[in-house]
């Protein structure tokens, strides 16, 4: 155990992790830890935190305030949860050639970055608050799920040869895109509630996406499709107020010729969205749409389709 009052057996957290064992639980009581934190060369490792309003990990010197793997080294079969983790130089969170990481019940106040990592697990947790991008992988493979991701410059950014799958998120106050995915990077969206950001989804270099079952509204734009990049959507429902399909351009130009045949141009009706609140009304269109209870990351307020 870890606690800054000295009631546990370390007073610092990466002392622990340097004493540890693979397969061995971490657990850290409340506090603010002021230092620079490193996994690697770890298996099976599990650090839990008392909670995100309890624990919080500020960084010291370096750029990014955890670090899990190293190259060359790496880390596997990490979970990390009950903790907040906030920037330090730009960064908050960066995984690096690690393998098999869960992030379960985390706040990331900054950036996460990974780069050459597979099998990344980011769930129920919020990230928000970076002056670049929220979530962002390079030639890397993760799922988020249920994620409430805000308040970035860009809200997600699919990079390199990533496989990425975003499935019931919230993504929102973006300065420009809520979601990005470029170069050579497969991206799977299914039922994303991506609302109130500078732009949707942009679609670039010779990217390939399925795109199905979201929410892309209240934006200045929905999906922008670049000329290599293939996006093949179905049964999403698009709420913009300067266009909801376009190709890349300067400024984009409308495609409504892209728009799939399924997909659908009309307000999704939450219950407040000046206050944030994305939940769908009761007298929602959005339910029992092609397979979907209802379209989007959140149920109607009644809680049943």
């Amino acid at each position: 155990m870890v606690a800054l009052d000295g009631s546990g057996q370390f007073q610092s957290i990466q002392e622990a992790i340097d004493q540890s064992s693979d397969g061995d639980t971490i657990r850290i009581k409340a506090g603010a830890y002021a230092e620079d934190v490193t996994i690697h060369s770890k298996e099976g490792l599990r650090l839990i935190g008392d909670g995100v309003d309890q624990v919080t990990i500020l960084g010291l010197r370096r750029v990014g305030s955890f670090h899990i793997g190293k190259w060359p080294y790496g880390a596997t079969d990490i979970e990390i949860s009950g903790l907040t983790i906030h920037e330090h130089g730009g960064l908050a969170l960066g995984i690096f050639n690690g393998r098999a990481i869960t992030l379960r019940n985390v706040r990331i106040k900054g950036q996460l970055f990974g780069q050459e990592v597979q099998g990344v697990q980011i769930e129920n947790s919020v990230i928000g608050g970076s002056e670049t991008t929220g979530v962002s992988f390079v030639d890397s493979q993760a799922v988020l799920v249920r994620n409430l991701i805000h308040d970035n410059d860009h809200g997600v950014k699919v990079a390199g040869k990533s496989h990425v799958r975003l499935d019931h998120n919230v993504i929102t106050r973006s300065l420009f895109e809520g979601v990005v995915v470029t170069d050579e990077a497969q991206a799977v969206l299914v039922s994303n509630t991506i609302v109130k950001n500078g732009g949707g989804v942009a679609f670039l270099g010779h990217s390939r996406s399925e795109v199905s079952g979201n929410i892309v509204g209240l934006n200045k734009v929905g999906f922008v499709i670049g000329p290599s990049s293939r996006a093949l959507t179905s049964y999403n429902a698009l709420y913009n107020s300067e266009g909801n399909f376009l190709k890349t351009g300067s400024p984009p130009l409308p495609a409504p010729d892209l728009k799939a045949d399924s997909d659908l141009i009309l307000d999704p009706r939450f219950v407040d969205p000046g206050l944030y609140d994305f939940r769908l009304r009761t007298d929602t269109p959005l339910t029992r749409i092609g397979g979907f209870a209802f379209l989007g990351a959140l149920p109607p307020i009644d809680g049943s389709p």
